[in-house]
């Protein structure tokens, strides 16, 4: 690495308290280099201090964590078993596992208390999805990030007007989060797929480009944005796990 990139590095503390301007830092000096080369970087270099990568092994998940594989394939990967996913994630989800070699695979449960006492008929995704995502996925994933300074995410800017000015990295709390696909196209994602040869997720042929639980995820017709599927006809359009738990819940588990 170069000598006035390594000066950056001593200058950012990779510990638990990052801070904006770290990630401002971050961007600047990843500014213009391929995605490849910023992962060999900051993962090669531990310049994110411990840090994980969050998968859903939706639609685009293969990708990822391919990237990531390919660097060091013992990088943690936490996945958020809801418990209302569809049986096809869950297959596609092994066999990513296997065919990339992920080596320290974390599969996080919702705390089944908290199941019985705020979703004990498991519905309550028809009437409070907002609700739902905390208690199954919100949670689990701050429990499961706790040992971490860092996680890397497969956002895209295209995906949803909400994303569209989505950096490569950002503060979560005083977390940072990376978003090393954050300036990918579909066609960049399409041409990535075919040069690793990599497995499809199998919803995606039946028409859902952005698969996540079952009961709150339908298909997206032409010309639709790629998320559309997602909680329609609900006034949401993301899960809860890229805002801060709320804290002041008294029915939620203390970690």
């Amino acid at each position: 690495m170069a000598e006035s990139a390594r000066r950056v590095i001593d200058r950012i503390d990779p510990g638990p308290r990052w801070t904006e301007s770290d990630a401002v830092r971050l961007n600047n000096m990843f500014r213009g280099r391929d995605t490849e080369e910023m992962l060999r970087a900051v993962i090669g270099d531990a310049m994110l201090g411990d840090a994980a990568v969050v998968s859903s092994f939706g639609a685009e998940s293969a990708v990822l964590l391919h990237l990531i594989a390919s660097v060091d394939p013992s990088v943690p990967v936490l996945f958020l078993d809801t418990g209302k996913h569809f049986p096809e994630t869950l297959a596609y989800r092994d066999t990513l596992v296997a065919r990339l070699g992920l080596t320290d695979f974390r599969n996080l449960e919702p705390d089944a208390d908290v199941l019985t006492k705020k979703d004990e008929t498991g519905l309550r995704w028809s009437y409070d999805p907002d609700g739902c995502c905390e208690i199954r996925k919100v949670v689990p994933l701050e429990k499961g990030l706790a040992p971490f300074d860092a996680s890397f995410t497969g956002r895209k800017a295209f995906q949803a007007s909400t994303r569209n000015a989505l950096p490569r990295f950002e503060l979560d709390g005083d977390r940072l989060k990376v978003n090393p696909l954050a300036t990918w196209t579909r066609d960049d994602l399409e041409a990535y797929f075919e040069a690793h040869d990599l497995p499809r997720h199998p919803l995606v042929a039946q028409g859902y480009p952005s698969i996540g639980c079952a009961p709150c995820t339908s298909k997206v017709k032409p010309g639709e944005d790629p998320r559309a599927g997602r909680w329609r006809g609900w006034d949401k359009t993301e899960c809860g796990i890229h805002t801060p738990v709320d804290d002041n819940d008294p029915d939620l588990p203390v970690f």
